[in-house]
This record gives C-alpha cells, structure tokens and sequence, in this order.
C-alpha cells in the first residue's frame, strides 16, 4: 500500500502523431540546438539517414547517426554516448523500437541532453515513459530504470508505423491491453505509481487506462484490418494512439502489475527470447486474471 495520500502524474511534454511527420524533424530538433544525434535501428538506418540527409541539408543544422547494436545493454549504451560525446550533441533522437528507445533514453538521460523519442511501430507503450528497461548482452531482463525527466517530443510517423509488420502492431495491442487490467488491480491494493519516488494514481491516470482499453475493443480489429490492407484509417490512428500514448501514460501513471511482471520472469528463459513484448505480457494478462 502506498505511504502517502499525496497523488502525482507525469508524462512527455509533447505528443505528436500524424503521416509525414519524420519530415519535420528538422524543425522539432533545432528547438533544442543545431547538432542533433540520431541512434537509428539497424534495419532501418540506411533508409532513415538518407532521408535525414535530404531533411537537414541547406539549414542551418548537422546531424550524425549510429545504428542500433540490438541490445539495450550497458556496452551499447556506452558506445553511443561515447559517440554522442565526441560529436557534441545538443539534442539526442532515438528512432525504432522499444530497445532502440529505451537505449536512446540511457544515453540522452547520462549526458542530460534533451530527448526525442521516435518510434518506428507501435509495438509498446515505452515511448510515452520516463522507465528504461535494462538487459543483459543475452536479452536478460536486469533492471527497471528510472530517468531523471521524461522526453521533450514523442513524435509519431504513422505513415512509417504503417508499414512495420502487423506482428509488432498485434503485440503493441496486447501491451496496451494489460495498462486497464494493471491499472485496475493497482487501484484494488492502493499500489503506488511510477512518478517520482511513487504516489498514489490521480484519477486522470485511471481514465487513460480505461480509455485505453475501449479504444481497443472499439477499433482493435478493424485497425488490424485497415493496417493488413496498408490503409491509414481513422482506427488506424486511434489504436496507434492508444498503444503509445494512452497505454504509456496509463501504466507510468498507475503502475504495472502481474502481468508485466510475468513478461519479465519469461526474459530469463531463452526459449522465450524469440516473442516480442507484448506477446509475453498477453500471456501475463492470462496469468493476472487467473491469479484474480
């Protein structure tokens, strides 16, 4: 039970989610100074930097790239801030999935530079959180890391998210499905949140959480549907929503559960190293509502 009658809520300082997005980065990094880091997944970074090429050419910024080594763990976080070190970056941008991000989160977090967080699926709700998920080189799970502040700018390219394997977006769906369940049952136990040293939950996080949850069931699967006949529909955009911002904002701001929990004692078998997150955590709403 949490010791305090205080309640507390976090979140990004920007959301931003539309088609053509990525096109404006530019303009969203030259906020914050003109030498922007970009540590890019490793399937996409050759597509990706050449497109960065053509945003950044003729103003008045420069960038450079490193691509995703596959793992967050300490050593790649210590190459890349290296390399961001060496270049004098002012801002950082992670652009991939939750461990390419959650990567970026360690680097920007240890040079304290400010972050950009741009996900390339909407396979997790990790974009939206100041929690960064350390591993170990073998993909063990090691430790839940808080940051010192969550990302100025969560940016969502949804033309770009629209073309990642529907697998990512289905396990992104289950991710976001457990925020309710996990929400619920932290209200049961008045478990403390994830905002500072942990508060109890405001009532605007329980609403995320069920928003969450009723966007699914109202457009999970036409989205699904929509995404399997590479259309950018309005489900589309509504469950994108729900897997990232809502779904982030629900579990940081209520908590997580069994559920999760679950996820991370399945990392610690090999076996289990080929699922994606959130096909762990559909398991661990199973076990949860099992366990209730």
């Amino acid at each position: 039970m949490v010791q305090t009658t205080g309640r507390a809520f976090g979140s990004p300082l920007k959301y931003i989610q539309g088609p053509g997005e990525f096109n404006n980065l530019q303009k969203y990094t030259s906020i914050y100074g003109e030498k922007a880091y970009f540590l890019i997944d490793g399937f996409l970074h050759t597509e990706l930097n050449a497109r960065l090429k053509e945003i950044y050419a003729e103003t008045g910024s420069c960038y450079e790239t490193a691509k995703f080594g596959g793992e967050c763990c300490q050593s790649e976080i210590d190459r890349v801030t290296e390399a961001a070190k060496a270049f004098g970056a002012q801002i950082f941008v992670g652009v991939g999935g939750g461990k390419t991000l959650d990567t970026a989160k360690f680097v920007a977090n240890g040079l304290e530079t400010p972050l950009i967080i741009m996900p390339t699926a909407a396979s997790t709700d990790a974009p939206v959180s100041e929690l960064g998920i350390l591993y170990t080189e073998k993909g063990e799970h090691r430790a839940a890391v808080k940051m010192k502040r969550n990302s100025e700018i969560v940016l969502m390219d949804t033309e770009i998210i629209l073309k990642a394997p529907k697998r990512l977006f289905i396990a992104g769906i289950a991710d976001a499905l457990a925020t309710w369940f996990e929400a619920r049952a932290n209200d049961a136990s008045d478990h403390e949140n994830y905002i500072g040293t942990g508060y109890r939950r405001c009532k605007a996080g329980m609403a995320i959480a069920k928003m969450a949850y009723d966007i699914l069931m109202a457009d999970g699967l036409r989205a699904v549907q929509a995404l399997e006949r590479g259309a950018l529909t309005e489900a589309v955009e509504n469950v994108i929503e729900a897997n990232t911002l809502l779904s982030g904002l629900g579990f940081q701001n209520t908590g997580c559960s069994t559920a999760h929990g679950i996820h991370s004692g399945l990392t610690e078998l090999p076996c289990t190293h080929k699922y994606l997150h959130g096909e762990k955590v559909a398991f661990g709403i199973v076990v949860q509502m099992v366990l209730e």
